[in-house]
């Protein structure tokens, strides 16, 4: 039998490493990591959120000032008030809603702080009208009727005045109840707005003019952020209540 011969076209062995199969690419990681990061840059990226909102607005105190000096030409109080409330946002108020022993009639927490309700209270003061005494006293006459959501058992004049769900009920008692329109042109400056958010918990504010070319346009001053802020929020939230007063004045 013949014997057979390698040719020069044989197979030529190859030397070197093993060849590795391509490996698979994992969709779920990356698109897990895209998830975390995104996440990450919400979660730190949230304080900026009402400063952006607000630079964005452009809002500044000069064009409060010149609102300011319009609203008090009115002879009505509702106007006085709202100018009162674009006045406190150039105080410096960071928010706290802690509990506070203080005096009475006509007591207040440290000036720097304050809550979305001492937003109400420090304005209607400016008027000469003190909610401190007058909540203090419609309780303490018709305790019953307002929410028992804290465990009092008596009214406590350091802290009712405070409490927005006591406000909204002392101006359901004594001011002029309205509905909560949808309608930018029902609202006039100087009402009062009581929200439900969305964690159940109530916000209020007052309704004030826009600035410059905005002005007539119903935006609101509120505390619920640091600072407290003039913006176009009236219907960021779920308007719960509206309220006036005194009751009456200009329409």
């Amino acid at each position: 039998m013949a014997r057979q011969r390698h040719g020069f076209y044989d197979t030529i062995e190859y030397i070197g490493p093993r060849p590795q199969k391509p490996k698979k690419r994992n969709f779920f990681g990356g698109w897990v990591i895209l998830v975390i990061a995104v996440g990450i840059g919400t979660w730190f990226g949230r304080p900026l959120v009402p400063m952006l909102k607000a630079t964005q607005q452009g809002v500044s105190m000069e064009q409060a000032e010149l609102l300011i000096a319009s609203l008090e030409e009115s002879t009505d109080p509702a106007s006085h008030l709202a100018a009162a409330a674009l006045a406190y946002t150039g105080e410096g108020v960071t928010l706290d809603d802690a509990y506070y022993k203080i005096p009475y009639p006509n007591g207040d927490i440290a000036p720097g702080k304050g809550s979305a309700a001492d937003v109400i209270i420090r304005c209607y003061r400016k008027l000469g009208i003190d909610l401190q005494q007058l909540v203090h006293e419609d309780m303490s006459a018709n305790f019953r009727p307002y929410p028992q959501l804290w465990g009092a058992s008596a009214p406590d004049p350091h802290i009712d005045h405070r409490r927005i769900p006591n406000l909204e009920r002392f101006f359901e008692r004594n001011g002029e109840t309205l509905g909560a329109s949808r309608n930018p042109s029902d609202y006039r400056p100087g009402d009062i707005i009581v929200w439900s958010l969305a964690n159940g918990e109530k916000h209020i504010g007052i309704v004030v003019p826009g600035p410059g070319n905005r002005a007539a346009e119903r935006w609101v001053v509120h505390h619920k952020e640091t600072p407290v802020k003039w913006e176009d929020a009236l219907f960021d939230y779920k308007i719960e209540a509206r309220f006036r007063y005194p009751s009456g004045g200009a329409k």
